[in-house]
């Protein structure tokens, strides 16, 4: 199945000069959304990992019922001021400006091997951050996986580990 065949461009959005990839109506396509959990499972149970993260808030999508199928915990990467509880704070810079992503205190031990999910890799930024997040508290990320992937912008070059996309877009 060609999984593109299920994603929704939409022009402008969220400002002029954008063309954003839409996941909506492939998560609206059960057999198309099946499909893209099977490719996601196998490509993410290669690395063995104890728990599952999901970036705000696509990311959660991903993640959530990826670590169900796998049988694996599952955590949340916020924005700042979205979680209760005990945190553990990161900020980065963005193209202008800063921003800034937490986790709960107890949502990993150290040595735990996470992979972290996102429904798109463009720049990488965010998906940076959270790694280093998760290697402040002594987490092992061992991996990161997106449903898609805009190659041109080079997110992948960011990281030491791998990175598993199941579609990309060379434009």
């Amino acid at each position: 199945m060609n999984l593109k065949d299920h994603i929704r461009s939409i022009p402008d959005f969220p400002k002029p000069g954008i063309l954003f990839y839409d996941i909506s109506t492939l998560l609206a396509h059960p057999d198309a959304w099946s499909v893209a959990l099977g490719r996601l499972s196998k490509a993410v149970s290669q690395h063995k990992p104890d728990m599952l993260a999901g970036i705000e808030s696509r990311g959660f999508l991903v993640a959530a019922p990826l670590a169900s199928r796998l049988g694996l915990g599952f955590t949340m990467v916020r924005k700042e001021g979205k979680l209760p509880g005990a945190l553990v704070s990161h900020e980065y810079d963005l193209e202008y400006g800063s921003d800034t992503i937490q986790i709960q205190e107890d949502c990993v031990q150290p040595g735990q091997r996470i992979v972290i999910l996102d429904d798109l890799l463009a720049t990488g930024g965010t998906l940076r951050a959270s790694v280093d997040l998760f290697k402040k508290v002594g987490a092992k990320v061992v991996g990161a996986a997106c449903i898609i992937e805009l190659t041109f912008l080079n997110g992948r070059d960011r990281f030491d580990i791998p990175i598993d996309t199941l579609i990309a877009y060379d434009e």
